[in-house]
């Protein structure tokens, strides 16, 4: 099959991600997207605002600076940044940084710029309300590009790969991590239950759930790296929901 594929003008990648498909067998979940209007919810919004998020935010931090050792300072751009935890915790790890975050959801903002301004941070952080992609040459180059958790709300990844190209540069660090989609309905059902609580929002429980069958495989990542002249960044499973994706801009 290989060999036959590769005949027909197939990449490596997608002869594997095709065969990883076939693996999964024929009750494999496809792709469902959310809602279009879910995030920009005022609930929605609240809820994700005031959950608390601090194990995952903070090992996205961490994860990066174990990823690349070396950087220190310059312009970062936060994508699909939400309430901004993240963005904050990311510039009080590195202080000499200006980070610039993006969302799609003014509700989602109007939470964020109230956590900047808690954490005393305005003068280093602004949130801008933009939806992606964001064209070439209408922001600033960046030295890092982040996507914490929210590759799954695009319609497809492309979307993604087509402005940390536009926004960053050579040499620009890009760390994204997002969901990973279980095999089966009945898989994800079983990752609601073993990572929420009884206690947490029902909503919550719901969106977690949404997200997961909204969530890309990470063969599915590969190929699309390939495709966006990005084979050179790795793709990497880091637990039974999550996967990590990083490279240098070259």
């Amino acid at each position: 099959m290989l060999i036959f594929s590769l005949f027909l003008g197939w990449t490596p990648n997608q002869v594997f991600a095709k065969i990883a498909r076939q693996l999964q067998g024929d009750n494999a979940v496809n792709r469902v997207l959310e809602p279009e209007e879910l995030m920009d919810e005022v609930a929605q919004a609240e809820a994700y605002a005031t959950s608390d998020f601090a194990e995952p935010h903070e090992a996205f931090v961490t994860r990066f600076a174990e990823t690349f050792p070396d950087f220190s300072s310059g312009k970062v751009a936060d994508l699909c940044c939400g309430p901004a935890d993240p963005t904050i915790r990311f510039a009080r790890r590195y202080p000499d940084t200006c980070v610039v975050g993006y969302d799609g959801a003014e509700s989602m903002l109007t939470f964020g710029r109230k956590a900047v301004t808690q954490a005393g941070l305005d003068f280093r952080i602004s949130l801008k309300h933009q939806l992606l992609p964001i064209p070439a040459r209408t922001e600033p180059q960046f030295n890092a590009v982040l996507c914490n958790g929210s590759m799954h709300h695009l319609p497809n990844s492309t979307i993604l790969w087509d402005t940390v190209k536009n926004i960053g540069m050579i040499g620009s660090l890009v760390f994204i991590m997002d969901l990973t989609r279980p095999a089966t309905t009945e898989a994800a059902e079983v990752l609601v239950q073993q990572h929420t609580k009884a206690t947490d929002p029902k909503l919550m429980r719901r969106d977690f759930y949404n997200s997961l069958l909204a969530a890309f495989r990470p063969e599915e990542v590969r190929v699309d790296l390939d495709a966006a002249g990005l084979d050179h960044f790795r793709v990497e499973v880091v637990s039974d929901r999550h996967m990590m994706i990083y490279g240098q801009l070259r």
